[in-house]
């Protein structure tokens, strides 16, 4: 499909205007040899656009030159760019708030303000008549007698091109308030301390965090991470005494092993502050009275392959794990004290057909998060042993436990979403059975009722079954002729669940179709799902997502020349690989920072992440996984074919996925492409792994992707 403007617009620079438009940048090649232990080599002539400080002119400067020929290619888009962008803040409740929850006797929420970028952090007292209704209706009549603001990020983001507010964790006397910030999207948090009594910002400030503090129970004593300012990984944690100098706070845990991370929090009770390491395919607890926490003990000791997550409550350990063969995982109990899994007895058996992701105490009952047919359920376990399931309205759908701060209620809060519903919080009495919505996320000039979602299932090459989740708007006709964006991650494990977006009702309304495959590499279908993604699997996750594309195409949900795929960081790297297996299944791959360059970064143990992936990738410095990477690797598979148009995305501060692994691939899939199709590079120079900050800012930056796909896919997207 080549009538689009910006066919049109480079074919017209190419005669009398050419000069409009530059062309293409071309960067400068290099011989640089990459080196495994055991003895294999690569070329990688675009090597040189590795710099660790972001300092080096050539870099910058050709980063600088993508920038300028995105700017010069897209700009005959930018009416529809200003179309799109006004129509998903049009949305967007710009004064709304979160739903309230209650702390030790406070009710805390964020809040925005009209044409306002960032959040204003905030709590009030408990008191007869308050309640999370109560001060929903009060913020939005805009009445804030009684409010105490925490942090107005708005004003402490003044002047900055990026900032971002983490943690904020209050004291168990709820007077000192710990947060982190972040002003180059690097996520390395400088920790602050604020006097809630004062209202003062103290001068004890510590960089190099993770960005999150977890109080004592003598309300001057917090515990922090530290990252290594190398790798960026968590490998201390600290203790630091309000007041005092952070130069000398105590080492309390170290972790040598670079394949784990490392967490902190307080148990369920509060009776424990816990250290939890975790890798890809093994964790460790360690607990210590949060009264007097200065040693810490070992809950079970780390083995391979035994995965836990412990939580503690009435006077026991309750614990998640797949210890004893329970690939689906189930619960087990331990008394305080223990400290070897010889000491675990069953509560929740394993179910081969059920995953279990997690469980919330309560004192009279547990929630249970599960996962059965590719979808989410909460379950009710009471104290007597009845069970229940809460009810879901939809056949595609998003449900998971929302915060629950206290245990000692009857209500149980959720949060119900799905690609045509927006995101409800609900509260369920588990004892009468009576369900209430707290707050539906308001969407100005939407209406459900005009979208359709359905669940799908397409038969991947090797027969087994991949669910799908599309919606489309109401009159949307199966005919084959129509256009999809397809989105995909498929890694880590993680689940994309069908969940409402404000961004994708400008394509739905436009005709399209938005679809997400589930595919392997995820956990939707439970842990073996995910196993059967990874390692020496992993060219699943890339079959599956052009095996649902065949799918909806043959099902009449798409033309097969009007198909857009979409996926970032991990499912960047499906972009990539789905561009070079199957390029001409797809009209345009939209990328965002995305992990395209696997056996050179792998390789590298000074990159943040890589060391603690080892068992998600494998480790190349294995001649059977370097081979088996190497048949897949985004970037060492381009070759001289035709690729379709493509939009790359990512942040000159991205920690996760390093901006030069994108800046390489462009370059190389400039050199080897034989379309005329558009390849266009955007890096935004002020952020990181998640774009600009600010509410508003990441809605640009998508506007601006969506409307370059629409113009590719031939959608008519108005002016």
């Amino acid at each position: 499909m080549k009538s689009h403007a910006l066919f049109l617009a480079l074919a017209f620079a190419m005669t009398a205007h050419a000069s409009d438009i530059p062309s293409p940048p071309d960067a400068a090649k290099k011989p640089h040899v990459v080196k495994a232990p055991f003895g294999a080599e690569r070329q990688d002539e675009y090597y040189w656009l590795r710099d660790d400080k972001r300092q080096d002119k050539a870099m910058l400067g050709y980063l600088d030159a993508e920038n300028a020929y995105a700017d010069a290619v897209l700009a005959p888009l930018k009416p529809v760019q200003g179309k799109l962008y006004d129509e998903i803040v049009a949305r967007i409740k710009q004064d709304d708030a979160s739903v309230p929850f209650r702390e030790r006797g406070w009710w805390y929420y964020s809040r925005f303000e009209a044409g306002k970028d960032y959040p204003i952090h905030a709590r009030r007292k408990d008191a007869a008549g308050i309640d999370a209704k109560a001060i929903l209706k009060a913020n939005e009549a805009a009445d804030f007698a009684g409010e105490e603001v925490l942090l107005d990020v708005n004003a402490m983001a003044t002047g900055k091109d990026y900032y971002a507010v983490s943690g904020r964790t209050v004291s168990q006397d709820n007077r000192w308030l710990v947060y982190g910030d972040d002003t180059n999207g690097r996520r390395q948090y400088t920790l602050r301390i604020k006097d809630l009594q004062t209202g003062k910002v103290l001068d004890d400030a510590i960089p190099g965090t993770a960005g999150y503090g977890v109080w004592a129970d003598d309300n001057k004593t917090f515990f922090y991470i530290e990252n290594d300012p190398e790798t960026l990984l968590s490998t201390k944690v600290k203790k630091h005494v309000v007041g005092t100098d952070p130069n000398n706070d105590v080492l309390v845990y170290e972790e040598k092993d670079d394949t784990y991370y490392m967490g902190i929090g307080r148990t369920r009770d509060d009776a424990y502050i816990v250290i939890v390491l975790d890798s890809t395919v093994s964790n460790e607890t360690r607990y210590a009275p949060a009264t007097n926490p200065d040693a810490f003990r070992v809950l079970a000791p780390r083995a391979r392959d035994v995965e836990y997550d412990a939580d503690h409550h009435g006077g026991r350990w309750v614990i998640r794990t797949n210890d004893g063969g329970a690939k689906n995982f189930k619960v087990v109990t331990a008394a305080d004290g223990s400290s070897s899994r010889k000491d675990w007895k069953d509560w929740i058996a394993h179910d081969p057909q059920v995953f279990l992701e997690g469980i919330e105490l309560f004192d009279g009952f547990a929630a249970v998060a599960e996962r059965s047919g590719g979808l989410e359920r909460v379950r009710v376990l009471k104290d007597g042993g009845a069970s229940e399931y809460v009810k879901a309205d939809e056949s595609a759908y998003s449900m998971g436990l929302d915060v629950n701060a206290e245990t000692d209620t009857d209500w149980l809060r959720y949060s119900y979403t799905s690609l045509a519903m927006p995101a409800t919080t609900y509260e369920l009495n588990v004892k009468t059975g009576e369900r209430r919505e707290l707050k539906r996320q308001p969407v100005p000039g939407y209406d459900p009722a005009n979208y359709v979602t359905e669940r799908l299932w397409a038969t991947a090459r090797d027969g087994v079954k991949v669910p799908v989740s599309i919606v489309y708007r109401k009159g949307f006709a199966k005919d084959g002729k129509g256009a999809l964006l397809q989105y995909g991650y498929g890694s880590y494990g993680a689940s994309m669940d069908p969940g409402f977006s404000v961004t994708t009702v400008s394509l739905l309304d436009r005709g399209m179709a938005y679809a997400i495959a589930h595919i392997r590499g995820g956990q939707e279908m439970g842990r073996a799902w995910y196993e059967d993604g990874k390692l020496l699997h992993k060219k699943n996750t890339f079959t599956d997502f052009i095996d649902v594309t065949d799918f909806l195409v043959k099902e009449g949900y798409a033309a097969p020349d009007r198909v857009a795929a979409l996926g970032g960081s991990a499912g960047g790297l499906l972009m990539g690989a789905i561009a070079n297996m199957a390029p001409e299944k797809y009209e345009v791959i939209l990328s965002q920072v995305p992990f395209v360059d696997v056996v050179t970064t792998m390789l590298d143990a000074s990159i943040p992440l890589t060391t603690n992936e080892y068992d998600e990738w494998g480790n190349p410095e294995q001649k059977t996984y370097y081979d088996y990477m190497l048949t897949y690797s985004p970037y060492d598979n381009l070759k001289a074919q035709a690729y379709p148009a493509t939009f790359v995305g990512t942040g000159l501060w991205d920690s996760q996925v390093q901006y030069w692994e994108p800046a390489k691939y462009v370059a190389r899939l400039r050199d080897l492409n034989t379309s005329s199709e558009p390849v266009v590079f955007r890096t935004n120079m002020e952020a990181g792994h998640g774009g600009k900050s600010g509410r508003f800012r990441r809605y640009r930056e998508q506007a601006e992707m969506y409307s370059f796909m629409l113009d590719q896919l031939g959608v008519d997207a108005g002016k």
